[in-house]
């Protein structure tokens, strides 16, 4: 079965960042501007533009360290995406590492560089079991105390942000993968209806964006994936503010990719859901030969065409394009080379493979 972990905080000046936006090349070719090259240009088209005419979005995760310090990577980050996902930034840990005091500016920042290229944020993630301020693991709340503070939080961060984020993971990788609730600091002390009041109060917060639950391993069909969709089912009963749900997508060359991902997505569809590929990478174990960059190539096809495939999937996001600032080294021994670019931004097989699905899935629209 495959693990996931999250790369670690990484914190950037605010000044640092602020002055590295503004070096940042005009996307002329970014998904959501017309391209120059007009419908026949399927070779040069951008990412985003592709997925345009195919009808998602293809997003990026974006580190905001490389983005201030690296002109490759704000260029690409720019260029070849129609939307973005902070890495770290918009977590707990990142944006409230002490009591009652915020650290907004690497996230402004992004949602200011996102605008400036004509890009749509996912916001990730508000109510997560790691990454959380030692304040708040190290503090002997009570559950009401507990409580207020998750209100606040959610509270405070969804209107920092109001109408500059389409989508929010708002409760991230809340369950086991024989699909019990993971045992967080959320569920033993507020019990399972926190992520309902986590939806209701993001909601409340700003009416008009997207609020989605995310996690791994739910790609396929399996014990994982059905107990998610029972809970989005109750949740929709009770009339929970739920508009979507996250796939994350984070495989692994030693494992077949699952072939049941549109019928998984349409489970979710048939609900009246969205659905999101929101995290995608496929890691090889090292060193890397042919053979395992076609399966990488492949892995990456199956989420995608699973998207594609689903009436309501909205985007495909890769988790990450170079795989020069990779989290999966750091977590993963022996393992690499997950993203579709590679250290010197030359685009992988997988990088070739997602063009050839979007431009299929355009020229079948």
């Amino acid at each position: 079965m495959i693990k996931k972990h999250r790369a670690l905080c990484t914190g950037v000046a605010a000044a640092a960042v602020a002055a590295a936006l503004l070096a940042v090349p005009s996307a002329a070719t970014a998904s959501g501007q017309p391209h120059p090259g007009g419908a026949d240009d399927t070779a040069t088209a951008s990412l985003g533009r592709l997925g345009e005419r195919a009808g998602i979005r293809i997003g990026t995760a974006v580190d905001m360290a490389a983005l201030a310090a690296d002109t490759p990577y704000r260029t690409e980050a720019a260029g070849d995406f129609s939307s973005v996902t902070p890495e770290n930034v918009m977590k707990w840990e990142s944006v409230e590492p002490t009591r009652g005091t915020y650290a907004w500016a690497p996230a402004d920042d992004l949602v200011a560089f996102a605008r400036a290229n004509h890009q749509l944020v996912r916001g990730h993630t508000l109510v997560w079991h790691s990454q959380l301020p030692g304040w708040l693991t190290s503090g002997d709340f009570t559950a009401d105390q507990l409580r207020d503070i998750l209100h606040r939080h959610i509270t405070d961060e969804v209107t920092h942000f109001k109408g500059s984020i389409w989508q929010w993971d708002v409760v991230n990788e809340a369950f086991n993968d024989d699909g019990t609730l993971r045992n967080t600091i959320w569920l033993q002390k507020l019990g399972p209806d926190y992520i309902a009041d986590a939806f209701r109060w993001a909601h409340q917060a700003d009416p008009k964006a997207k609020l989605y639950i995310n996690d791994y391993n739910i790609e396929g069909v399996n014990a994982k994936s059905t107990a998610l969709l029972d809970l989005v089912t109750r949740l929709r009963a009770q009339h929970v503010p739920i508009d979507g749900v996250g796939v994350q997508g984070h495989l692994d060359t030693q494992y077949p990719a699952p072939h049941d991902i549109a019928d998984n997505l349409r489970r979710f569809d048939d609900l009246g859901l969205e659905t999101a590929v929101t995290e995608a990478d496929v890691r090889i174990p090292l060193p890397v030969d042919n053979t395992e960059r076609e399966a990488q190539a492949e892995a990456y096809s199956t989420l995608l065409q699973g998207c594609l495939l689903t009436a309501h999937c909205t985007d495909f996001t890769v988790w990450g394009f170079t795989d020069t600032y990779s989290w999966v080294p750091g977590v993963f021994g022996g393992e690499g080379s997950a993203n579709i670019l590679d250290t010197d931004y030359r685009p992988k097989a997988a990088y070739t493979a997602i063009r050839q699905d979007l431009a299929l899935a355009a020229h079948r629209r």
